[in-house]
């Protein structure tokens, strides 16, 4: 019985943190945008690609996540090795700039 209540509470938990974050369409990023809420994209698509030059872009994503806007990019450096960036997307800020496994 511990073992199926510690179950149901692990699940639980698990969905709270998956309702956390959402994808957002391209209508409500673009009016995110329009309202300086978000940079633009190719300020963004810009940051993204200083780490990474002679990358090109592969992937875009924009997700909000406990109430911060997060702007993933998928990018295939020079080499042809893949990188997984996130940025926070109000700033710029670089989040996350790793390999891709």
């Amino acid at each position: 019985m511990k073992a199926l209540i510690a179950l149901f509470a692990i699940a639980a938990l698990a969905a709270a943190g998956i309702a956390q974050a959402r994808d957002l369409g391209p209508d409500e990023a673009l009016k995110l945008r329009d309202a300086g809420t978000i940079q633009s994209f190719e300020t963004l698509n810009a940051a993204a690609l200083a780490l990474q030059p002679g990358g090109k872009i592969e992937e875009t994503e924009l997700e909000e996540e406990y109430g911060r806007y997060i702007y993933q990019v998928e990018v295939r450096d020079a080499q042809g090795v893949r990188w997984d960036i996130e940025l926070d997307a109000s700033n710029g800020q670089i989040l996350k700039n790793q390999q891709d496994d």
